[in-house]
């Protein structure tokens, strides 16, 4: 039988994510030994060993590593479709209410980009309502592959954008944000090399996919944290030229000369049909 049963997806993906039977029994709110007699069955099923059992533990075969991708995706599909659906019917489940769509933006994107994007869609004659959700540095892809997003304000090369459509929107150097009482901050311009190899001033770590990158800066959690420890001279952060528009005057841009170009692009799932959808991305490459 080819057919996999989403609850049999989920068992199975606690337990490959935990590598640990009994951590993923107590994260699905079950008992180890019904847990484990489900993955013998799903493995029968299938005609294929998916986890290696031995003293050591628990490991992943080459099947179990493709079934972990794959899982992923189809439970993503699965919840994506259902929160996609709530939206089209409305909060209150009744069919026939005003489009709803919902943007993600990371916290510290153009805010002139948005609100031209915003105020030129709205004055559309079928505009949907817009959702703005602020998110981490490379959550939008995840959101747009789990149904939280419908679309996303993404930048490349920070985000991916396998697996998704979108249209390029704008293309902007890069700035140091330094302590506005720092020595760099009288700089004309600096190279990625100087921005590394600061003393007293370690760059700021944020997390991709959930990992912090090694290093001795501080590990950023949101824009308003990283705003303050830059003001309080510890910390220097790199980011697009149009972070510009959130700068206090304890900071100071310095443009990175040989920093990557930013292109920011507007993403969506690539099976998407919804007219509300067309017209977004119709305003934004017209801006």
């Amino acid at each position: 039988m080819d057919t996999l049963e989403t609850r049999e997806l989920r068992y199975f993906l606690a337990v490959a994510e935990e590598l640990h039977f009994g951590r993923a029994a107590e994260r699905l709110g079950m008992g180890q030994p019904p847990l484990s007699r489900a993955i013998q069955r799903l493995e029968r099923r299938l005609d294929v060993r998916l986890l290696d059992r031995d003293r050591r533990g628990v490991s992943l075969t080459g099947a179990g590593r493709v079934l972990l991708e794959e899982g992923r995706a189809a439970l993503d599909a699965t919840t994506a479709a259902a929160r996609r659906t709530r939206r089209a019917g409305g909060a209150d489940g009744a069919g026939g209410s005003r489009e709803r769509l919902v943007l993600a933006v990371k916290a510290a994107a153009s805010h002139e980009l948005l609100h031209k994007l915003l105020d030129a869609y709205a004055a559309e004659p079928e505009a949907a309502e817009i959702e703005v959700l602020p998110s981490g540095t490379c959550e939008q892809g995840e959101m747009l592959r789990d149904g939280r997003a419908d679309v996303a304000i993404m930048h490349a090369p920070f985000n991916s954008l396998a697996g998704f459509d979108s249209e390029e929107l704008m293309t902007e150097g890069q700035i140091a944000i330094v302590p506005a009482t720092h020595p760099l901050a009288g700089r004309a311009s600096l190279s990625m090399a100087e921005v590394t190899d600061i003393p007293d001033l370690p760059l700021a770590r944020w997390a991709r996919h959930g990992t912090y990158p090694s290093g001795p800066g501080p590990r950023i959690h949101d824009q308003t944290q990283l705003a303050q420890l830059i003001a309080l001279g510890r910390t220097v952060a790199v980011f697009p030229d149009s972070a510009r528009a959130w700068l206090w005057a304890e900071h100071t841009a310095v443009p990175v000369t040989d920093a990557s170009p930013v292109v920011t692009h507007i993403a969506w799932p690539a099976h998407s049909r919804s007219l509300a959808l067309a017209g977004l991305v119709d305003t934004a490459t017209r801006l």
